[in-house]
């Protein structure tokens, strides 16, 4: 059964009808933990192992739960059922940027990725990304350098989750936040990466591309931005790989161009941070 129909089904069971309403995160808990065959030696996912692994608590988020992100909401019925999270939940509520890029970005692109990372670290602004090599795990690495946030969303099950060694010495679960849409013994597979990317996007209230080829994840991510309606950013330069041509496509798509600032050499952010201030001034009127 896919995420739509559950989705419809459990809306229908605990919204829309006049049912007695109760708390599924218990009925999670219950499921997650749940032994086989009476044996009491054996469960499905032991969530007590993750936590033991990594002296976290693992937090389930459901659909329907007050705690449940904000900017997940819009995805409606395909938005993950669940969400489990391991870190701190304060991080869903900050401003966010998304970040996806190649594997094996070029070290101009790599360049470019700390450089937008740590400006917008030091702007308290979280960082969003998966956790491939690469632009990647570079966002994360320079944003908790710089004592910024991030948020690590995983193709996977938080069961294979372990910390990496280049992030080991930054490393700080006040200013992490690891979450997963599948089961916690989920494994790795295109297309849970590629519907990962959904959430990548939702999450982030734009997105930044380095060098993505014409196909794969990042172009994904790309395109699933500007489908959002959401502000995408583009760096470009002289140089620019070829296999980088996912860059040129989205900005005739209508990305936006990243380039340097004349005088600091370093990218001129001054158009996204202004999108971030109007988003920030939209919603302050919305919840006031």
């Amino acid at each position: 059964m896919g995420r739509v129909k559950i989705n419809n089904i459990l809306t229908q069971l605990f919204v829309d009808s006049n049912r007695v309403k109760i708390d599924i995160n218990l009925l999670i808990e219950k499921f997650l933990n749940e032994e086989l065959n009476g044996d009491n030696t054996k469960a499905y996912f032991n969530v007590a192992q993750i936590e033991q692994k990594l002296s976290q608590k693992v937090h389930f988020i459901d659909f329907l739960s007050k705690n449940y992100p904000t900017s997940l909401k819009p995805l409606l019925s395909n938005r993950p059922t669940i969400l489990s999270c391991i870190g701190n939940l304060d991080l869903f509520e900050k401003t966010k940027i998304g970040f996806c890029g190649s594997r094996k970005a070029t070290e101009k692109g790599f360049e470019i990725a700390r450089d937008i990372s740590e400006q917008v670290s030091l702007k308290n602004i979280t960082v969003v990304s998966g956790y491939a090599s690469g632009i990647d795990l570079e966002t994360h690495y320079t944003s908790l350098k710089n004592n910024g946030s991030t948020i690590i969303v995983l193709p996977e099950g938080l069961e294979n989750f372990k910390i990496k060694k280049i992030l080991k010495d930054v490393w700080d679960w006040e200013r992490v936040l690891v979450i997963s849409e599948y089961l916690p013994n989920a494994i790795w597979s295109v297309s849970r990466a590629m519907e990962r990317n959904s959430t990548i996007v939702a999450l982030s209230n734009l997105m930044v591309l380095i060098e993505a080829r014409i196909k794969g994840g990042s172009i994904d991510a790309g395109i699933k931005t500007l489908q959002f309606e959401k502000p995408l950013f583009a760096p470009i330069y002289e140089g620019m790989p070829e296999e980088a041509s996912g860059n040129q496509y989205l900005l005739e798509k209508g990305a936006y161009p990243l380039k340097r600032h004349r005088e600091t050499k370093k990218a001129n952010l001054k158009n996204m941070f202004e999108i971030l201030d109007y988003q920030s001034g939209i919603n302050k009127t919305l919840f006031d």
